[in-house]
Parts: structure tokens; C-alpha cells; sequence
């Protein structure tokens, strides 16, 4: 028989106070999604996957999708920006951190993010959103730090229907393709998933259905799911997203998706409420304010010096007038040469090319072409560029060559190519 003050005691205090705080999460509870508000805190940039149906843009203020974010900002800035929400939106009661990359690829900034804020607010919910590839590593961190509610996206169990999915991994400095990347994502997030729940943390699992790809497997991940104890599921139609490889993938219907979260609530709560939001999203779901605190003075235009790196790296850049990452690397004519060093950022030269992909068939020609423009940037450690295709990738891969693609400022994506190659 257990004491008063027993630790059974306490394990039913603090399940009571995660349910308490469950019941005032607007993305956990249906009751809660029109009385309490939301912050999203876009901290986190980075990214270690790749998914075929994300393209991470910044400043597009009319697209609502996860991703998309009109600003980043550091911790102190984050801080500063939820002391001024929290003012003037009466039912805030959740801090978030979904991204606009993965919020454990960015874990200094989404760790400092959290304490700052908590630190003097300890009664709001604190919950984040991750891929779960890194979720092992920072599980026992995520729940010290005072974190309820974790989002994991799973899109599947089976590497070969993940292959159909995500292009690469980055995974402790290695760069993986293919099943062999999926199958050391499905496992970490599975282990992931296990520490947090048996520890009581509120897991929910987004669920992205792709017609013809993973929906006929979606039942068997809802009832993975509900073994490893989640608390609810968010089957999600997909939202084709300009310029991923998705792009023209048809988006799936809510007919569809309805019926899908008909047959799998039986094993698991199905949330149906979900907006699918921005990383910077404000206010009650529905109602997005994010453009009405929108501070250009708190956004930063580069991160923190704790990406700084002694390692120097070298990165070619394809852009059609030099600002933004902009060009697809098949129809590059010409590549920028920046060197990398900690958060110093130079442009060293421009190096003229034919082209990639003229369109023709493979010919002795065209092989020697290609194989001119590989080594007239064989000494870059990356080439980042808006998009590029699969076989162009392994070509340069075997070149010790890793592609970044980004679709934003040349100055960002460089700090990206420099956190995927770190």
C-alpha cells in the first residue's frame, strides 16, 4: 500500500497536471481549440530530413501551411515577442516550436527558447514538434525542461513505402539516401516516442496521407502508435507545396481523410480540428494574428554565433541575380563561390559552366560536359541551389559534394548548407 507522499503519489500529481494542462492545449483538445490561444515560435530553422512535400519558404505572409514562417528569431527575441503577445491575447496558454525546421535540429535555440520563457511563466503549456530523428538523444532533456506535449511526425513503418517520401536524412554528420536514411528514422522516432510516453508526456503523431503512397499503411502506424501509448493522432490531407517534388501530387480530399480517421479512431483519438499551422502562428486556430506582431527589429537576418564553426567550408551557389536561391542547378550557367568560416560569410569568385540539362538524351558529349561542370567546382564542399535532381545529386555525391536545397535569401541558405554539413 502506498504512503501519502509516496512516489505514486507524485506520478498521479503530475499526470493530473499534464491532463490539466492538456484541457487548455487547443491542438490536444477539441473543447480547448476555441478558448485558448497558441504561440508558435519560429527558433528553429534548421532541418535534418528532407520530405518531398516541404519547401520551407520564409515571408510568404498569405500561405498557412507547417513551414512557412514570416520571420526568425533568436531566444532573446523570442522572449521579448511572447512578453508582448502575451499582453494583449488574454487566452494564450501554449508556447510552441514547430520549426519552420525541426525543433530538435535546432535544440540550443529551442532549449534557450523555452527556458527563457518559462522561467517567469511557468503555468503556460510548452510543447514542440519534431521529426524524431534526434528525439533519443533529447527526449530525457525535452521532459527536464518542463515540455508536456510533443508532436512526432510518423508517415510510416516501412522504409521502402518512406523511401517514396523523403529523399535523405542527415544524421550525426552522415548523409543517408534512400531506405537506409528511413530505417534509422523509423527507429529513432519509435524509440522516441517509447521514453516520452512512459515517462507521461502527451504525444500526438501527425500523419501526412499521400494517395497511393502511404495510405493503404496508415491503419498499421495508428496501431503502432497505440501500443507505444499516444495520446491522439492527426491524419492530415496534403498540402502540394510549390516547388517541392509534391508540387503536382494531387492533394487529397477530406472525404478521404474523414474516412481514413473513421477506421483508425477505433484504436487511437483522431484530432479534426487541425490548421495545419505556420511556425509563426498567433491567436485561437482559425483566427492567425502572427502578421499583426510581426517586429522586422527582432528578426534576424543571421543566426547566433552558436553555429559559429572553426571548420572553413566552401559552398557554390546557384542564383539568377545573386540574392535569393533561386535557380534550379540544371540550368545553372554560372556558380558563386562563398567561403564559410564560424559566422564569417564571403563571396570569393564566380565560376562560369554549360549547363547542366540541355534536355537531350545521355551521350558521350553530354556525359563530358557534366562531368566539366563537376570538377570545375570539385573542390566546394556543397552546392546549394533551389532544386535538383536525383541522378545530378549522386553524381556529386560521389564527388564528396552534398547538395543543399533551399528556397530563400543566399545569406540564410548558406547558414543552412553550414549547419547540414557540421
Amino acid at each position: 500500500m502506498d504512503c501519502p507522499g509516496s512516489t505514486s503519489d507524485t506520478k498521479m500529481q503530475t499526470a493530473a497536471a499534464i491532463l490539466e494542462k492538456t484541457q487548455k492545449h487547443p491542438c490536444y483538445s477539441f473543447d480547448a481549440h476555441q478558448k485558448f490561444a497558441r504561440m508558435h515560435l519560429p527558433v528553429a530553422p534548421y532541418c535534418n530530413i528532407s520530405c518531398n512535400y516541404c519547401n520551407r519558404k520564409f515571408d510568404c505572409v498569405n500561405e498557412s501551411r507547417p513551414g512557412v514562417t514570416s520571420e526568425i528569431l533568436t531566444p532573446q527575441a523570442a522572449q521579448k515577442k511572447f512578453d508582448r503577445v502575451r499582453e494583449k491575447v488574454g487566452e494564450l496558454s501554449v508556447v510552441g516550436i514547430a520549426g519552420p525546421g525541426d525543433a530538435l535540429a535546432d535544440w540550443e535555440n529551442t532549449r534557450q527558447t523555452i527556458a527563457l520563457i518559462r522561467k517567469e511563466n511557468p503555468q503556460i503549456v510548452f510543447c514542440l514538434s519534431t521529426n524524431g530523428l534526434l528525439l533519443p538523444e533529447y527526449a530525457q532533456e525535452i521532459i527536464e525542461l518542463g515540455v508536456t506535449h510533443v508532436t512526432v511526425t510518423v508517415n510510416c513503418l516501412d522504409p521502402v513505402i518512406g523511401a517514396k517520401i523523403y529523399k535523405h536524412i542527415n544524421f550525426k554528420g552522415q548523409h543517408y539516401e534512400g531506405e537506409a536514411g528511413v530505417k534509422i528514422l523509423i527507429e529513432n522516432q519509435l524509440a522516441g516516442i517509447e521514453k516520452l510516453t512512459s515517462q507521461g508526456i502527451i504525444v500526438k503523431i501527425n500523419i501526412v496521407m499521400l494517395k497511393g503512397i502511404n495510405d493503404h499503411h496508415i491503419p498499421e502506424v495508428v496501431k503502432k502508435m497505440k501500443e507505444l501509448g499516444v495520446y491522439i493522432t492527426n491524419i492530415m490531407p496534403l498540402i502540394p507545396a510549390p516547388g517541392s517534388v509534391f508540387e503536382n501530387f494531387p492533394q487529397t480530399t477530406m472525404k478521404d481523410v474523414n474516412e481514413m480517421r473513421n477506421s483508425c479512431e477505433l484504436d487511437v483519438m483522431q484530432m479534426r480540428h487541425c490548421k495545419q499551422c505556420r511556425a509563426d502562428a498567433i491567436g485561437l486556430l482559425g483566427e492567425d494574428r502572427s502578421q499583426e506582431f510581426r517586429d522586422h527589429e527582432e528578426s534576424v537576418t543571421s543566426l547566433s554565433a552558436s553555429t559559429e564553426q572553426e571548420k572553413k567550408i566552401k559552398v557554390a551557389v546557384t542564383s539568377k541575380q545573386g540574392k535569393l536561391v533561386n535557380l534550379h542547378f540544371g540550368h545553372a550557367t554560372e556558380f558563386l563561390i562563398y567561403e564559410i568560416a564560424g559566422t564569417a560569410i564571403s563571396l570569393t569568385e564566380t565560376r562560369q559552366v554549360d549547363k547542366y540539362c540541355l534536355g537531350m538524351d545521355e551521350c558521350e558529349e553530354e556525359q563530358s560536359r557534366r562531368k566539366a561542370l563537376i570538377d570545375t567546382i570539385a573542390d566546394c564542399d556543397a552546392v546549394l541551389t533551389m532544386r535538383i535532381g536525383y541522378h545530378a545529386q549522386q553524381r556529386l555525391l560521389e564527388h564528396g559534394i552534398v547538395s543543399v536545397e533551399y528556397c530563400d535569401t543566399v545569406e540564410q541558405g548558406l547558414l543552412f548548407a553550414q549547419q547540414q554539413l557540421m
